[in-house]
């Protein structure tokens, strides 16, 4: 029964299957370490599976960013807390228990309701009372492109909402292996977004606190999507940096450096800083022990 198999599939066996795309992605490459990337809630299965390999001695990651994740909860600086009740948590869990799955259109409606004014009423009068076509905006593409979650993995972050935090040492574990970020020794660049109402930029922030290596932050202009998807192409493209974040979110800001221009270049410069130099890129994918499944995306984009 896939629905059931499915179902099952929580935090620990994303972390397996993390470390299985890391080991070949070692194994392919020749390298001894890599440069990690995890956006949102990706980012936080990525640094429970970094802690959990921390705790193990093995240390994969040269470089960690994260982008518009938060990775300690607090309802003081979002909106989130309207759907985090004691009530609310325990309906949700029940629902996607039933169904196996959380739908990605489940999870879009209530993001939406965050925003409600921009993403749902403005739609209703342009396009509804109006008749108007919607715009043709590469953005609203990237929005609609959800995806479900298995129940149990659903569960393992409605516990990061309803009290484990990963801020207490020890108090989320993977497996049997509690999770300690401070024992991490690589270096992190996380971003966040000025307007973001999913993953609030002070939220953010405060990750700057949980690991053992050093953080950087960077405040990019826009919300949620378009923060991340930010070419230098964007003449509207602004962000902020501030080496000192070792106080409050306000402070971090008032003490930032305004950049008119996209972060992607002083990320790109950041990660160089951090390699060992640039190499022709490899004639072919994969190698022998692990040959290309399939064309990209893949095939899942498909289901």
């Amino acid at each position: 029964n896939p629905r059931k198999e499915l179902s099952h599939a929580g935090l620990d066996a994303y972390v397996e299957a993390i470390e299985a795309a890391l080991k070949a992605s070692l194994e392919i490459t020749g390298q001894d370490n890599l440069h990690v990337v995890g956006a949102c809630a990706g980012g936080i299965t990525l640094t429970l599976a970094l802690g959990h390999f921390a705790a193990r001695g093995w240390h994969p990651a040269r470089s960690l960013t994260l982008m518009v994740n938060v990775l300690s909860f607090g309802t003081e600086d979002s909106l989130m807390n309207i759907f985090t009740t004691p009530a609310t948590i325990n309906a949700a869990r029940k629902r996607s228990a039933k169904a196996g799955v959380l739908d990605g259109y489940d999870t879009a409606k209530i993001f939406n309701w965050m925003r409600p004014n921009d993403l749902i009423w403005n739609y209703v009068v342009s396009n509804y009372l109006h008749g108007e076509d919607p715009p043709t905006f590469d953005v609203l593409y990237w929005n609609n492109d959800c995806t479900r979650l298995p129940a149990q993995l659903h569960a393992d972050f409605l516990d990061l909402f309803d009290g484990k935090s990963l801020a207490v040492p020890g108090d989320v574990t993977i497996g049997t292996t509690p999770i300690d970020l401070k024992q991490t020794k690589f270096d992190v660049l996380i971003t966040a977004g000025t307007t973001d109402h999913i993953t609030p930029w002070k939220a953010c922030y405060r990750s700057t606190k949980l690991f053992g290596g050093p953080v950087e932050f960077v405040l990019s202009s826009a919300g949620h999507i378009q923060s991340v998807i930010n070419p230098p192409s964007n003449p509207k493209a602004v962000f902020w940096t501030n080496p000192e974040n070792n106080g409050t979110a306000e402070q971090w800001r008032e003490g930032a450096q305004q950049h008119n221009e996209s972060w992607w270049g002083y990320w790109v410069d950041w990660l160089n800083e951090r390699g060992d130099g640039e190499r022709p890129a490899t004639a072919e994918l994969g190698n022998q022990q692990h040959p290309p499944i399939c064309p990209a995306p893949g095939t899942y984009v498909f289901e």
